[in-house]
Formats: C-alpha cells, structure tokens, sequence
C-alpha cells in the first residue's frame, strides 16, 4: 500500500524521533536523554516532538518499547532449533557469541534503558516491559530445550533457566555495569569471555 505523501512523512519523522532518541539515551543516559537533544539528533524541532509526546518519559517508553518488540521479532526469524543439525555445544557458542557482541555494542543503551525501566516500576509500561523480557527469555529456554537428549541435567527446565540468567547477570556485571572499584580485572573479555560462559553453561546443563 502506498501511504499519502504526507503519511509517509510523518511515519519517517516517526522513526527518525525513535531512532534519535535510542542513541541520545544509549549515548547520554537517562539524565541526558532531554527532548532538546533527542529533536537536534533527529533533524526536528523540539516543538514537533512534543506534538507527538506530551514529555520525555513518553517519548523514552515508546522507544524502548519498540525496541523489544523488535528484538522479539528479530528471535522469532534468526533463532531457530538446529537439533539434527548443529550440537548442543555449537548452538550454545553461537548463542553465547551474539549475545557477549550484543552486550558490547550497546552496553550504553542497555544501561540507560535498565535505568529508566526501573524509575517507572509499578507504571503499565515497566509491566509490559517485563512481559516482553519474560517471552524472550522464554523463547530461549525453549531453543535450548529442543537439545533436551543432549541434557544431561536431572531437570533439564530448571536447569536452562538458571544457565541463562546466570550469563545474562555475568553480562550485566562485567559488560554493562563494570565499576573499577569492585572488578577483578582477571575476569575474560572478548573471546575468552564468549569461551568461558560456553563453558560454564554446557558444563552445568550437562552434569548427571
């Protein structure tokens, strides 16, 4: 369908907005993310952007928002049950490589988005932001549940659960919030990291 001249505008304008305003807050973080600066990285008028979004917080849930559903349809046709194909062990290293990538290249914008998650719990947006979290971690529990005979884990479910958050939280601490103070800096990095968290994952599912 073509889309009247002035539709098509807007939806663009729409998308440069989003857009902006992701990478002022991957850049700047909560505090800097202000709609003056998210209008000047997207070409447009603070004015125009507060036709669209009554403040700020508006703005930044939309965002967000879109982002995770983006992510989810991203899964939904990039992952996919090799079982038959590939290993258990090869399935987990490419995981485990995309992900260890993913948290580096937008180690701010996950950051900045924790952030402002977290200063609007109880809100219907945190609510279904934590829906859209939950089915994606979901979507990779069930990935890893297809290698279920490769398993060797008394309660395969429970095991992949635990497997998982225990790479997203090294991921969270070593990528996104590293602090001097309290790091050792022995922990790996780049492919050593993505090697080690192999690792730990296939040598915890596949304990008897």
């Amino acid at each position: 369908m073509v889309l009247p001249a002035h539709q098509a505008r807007s939806r663009e304008s729409l998308r440069k907005l989003l857009n902006a305003a992701t990478e002022v807050l991957g850049q700047y973080g909560v505090e800097g993310a202000t709609i003056p600066r998210i209008a000047r990285r997207a070409g447009l008028t603070p004015g125009s952007v507060y036709r669209r979004f009554h403040d700020k917080d508006a703005l930044l849930e939309t965002a967000i928002l879109e982002i995770l559903e983006r992510q989810e349809e991203t899964m939904k046709t990039t992952l996919a049950p090799m079982p038959g194909q590939v290993s258990l062990e090869a399935f987990s290293e490419r995981l485990i490589s995309g992900m260890v990538d993913a948290y580096h290249t937008h180690a701010g914008l996950l950051r900045g988005m924790r952030q402002f998650v977290q200063s609007r719990a109880g809100t219907a947006f945190c609510k279904k932001v934590s829906a859209l979290e939950a089915q994606h971690f979901q979507r990779a529990v069930e990935l890893f549940l297809s290698y279920r005979d490769q398993i060797r884990h008394s309660n395969p479910r429970s095991a992949v659960s635990l497997g998982l958050m225990m790479v997203v939280g090294t991921l969270y601490q070593v990528v996104v919030w590293p602090t001097d103070r309290t790091e050792p800096k022995e922990l790996p990095r780049g492919d050593v990291l993505k090697h080690e968290l192999t690792r730990a994952l296939l040598s915890y599912l596949t304990v008897v």
